[in-house]
């Protein structure tokens, strides 16, 4: 039995139209725990690590959570807190997002280090990303960063997407100095092309292998939207075409979900480019339905085929 954890903020998610709005939960780093369970077999034990309010929708929140055998580990529950709020916004396939966020209670998720601690203990993998980081303050950064050294130290696994999300940091300097920290104590790292090419001007997806593995990177994933994501693994590097979708419906959590089926594969044994393989054609089947989150028996056809 694996023990998975990923660490970030779930958000209350609106998506639709017109006043056809309807409510889920999503944020990047829980729709990768979501198609991480999804692919994995039912007796593994995955917690999503954050923290949660009192209100409500942060009960419907737990519940949903409940209802899908995620579990939570010692994540706090915060008087008086809820959750973040995002929206999204279609212009055909492709979309935009506004978000009420600035109080969420998951930004209080390392407050407690020795709760974190214990939340983060014994893992095969731990997963969090450049989002999660972004949301917390000075302090708590570094008390994530600790226990996240710790528990690698301890023999977990640790992946990291860097996610970069010009909004959440105060300069970009900010973000590649927290971003550089995080790599320091990565094992498998999941950009994404264009962030990469935005926070540190790289010229194309070789130029981002290129810096990771000189930052001590062992696992690659290049992730480019439709393009080929480019593996680099074992001192071998290989670039994996997308799956084409004809008609997409909506874009939302495709790299999430990505990154789970990569996590997923590599955690059922698969090399990195079967992995990668197996990843986009999880993408492949989240574009095709609305919202972030495609159905547990929807990511498991696209994992088998």
């Amino acid at each position: 039995m694996k023990k998975i954890a990923s660490i970030g903020e779930c958000m209350l998610e609106l998506s639709g139209a017109g006043s056809n709005w309807r409510m889920g939960h999503a944020g990047d780093t829980f729709n990768t725990l979501w198609a991480i369970k999804a692919l994995m077999p039912p007796d593994h034990w995955v917690d999503y690590v954050s923290a949660f309010g009192d209100d409500p929708f942060s009960a419907q929140q737990l519940a949903f959570f409940a209802e899908h055998g995620i579990g939570t580990a010692h994540s706090p529950k915060i008087a008086g807190a809820r959750p973040g709020l995002y929206a999204i916004t279609l212009d055909g396939a492709e979309r935009s997002f506004t978000y009420w966020r600035a109080d969420a209670a998951a930004r209080r998720l390392a407050d407690d280090p020795s709760e974190l601690a214990k939340s983060l203990a014994d893992r095969d993998l731990v997963y969090f990303s450049g989002i999660t980081l972004a949301i917390l303050d000075a302090n708590a950064r570094g008390a994530l960063l600790s226990a996240l050294k710790a528990v690698r130290k301890a023999g977990s696994l640790v992946a990291f997407d860097p996610n970069y999300r010009p909004r959440l940091w105060s300069s970009m300097d900010e973000a590649r100095t927290t971003i550089e920290s995080a790599l320091a104590i990565t094992d498998i790292a999941l950009p994404t092309f264009p962030d990469e090419h935005m926070l540190y001007g790289d010229a194309e997806p070789l130029a981002t292998v290129d810096r990771l593995r000189q930052a001590g990177i062992g696992e690659i994933v290049v992730k480019d939207g439709t393009e080929p994501a480019l593996i680099a693994a074992g001192g071998h590097t290989e670039s994996i075409p997308a799956m084409h979708v004809e008609h997409p419906v909506d874009t939302t959590g495709a790299g999430d979900s990505f990154n789970g089926g990569y996590l997923a594969a590599r955690l059922h044994g698969h090399a990195p480019v079967e992995a990668a393989r197996r990843a986009h054609k999880v993408a492949a089947s989240v574009v095709q339905v609305h919202g972030a989150l495609a159905p547990f028996e929807t990511l498991r056809r696209a994992f088998a085929a």
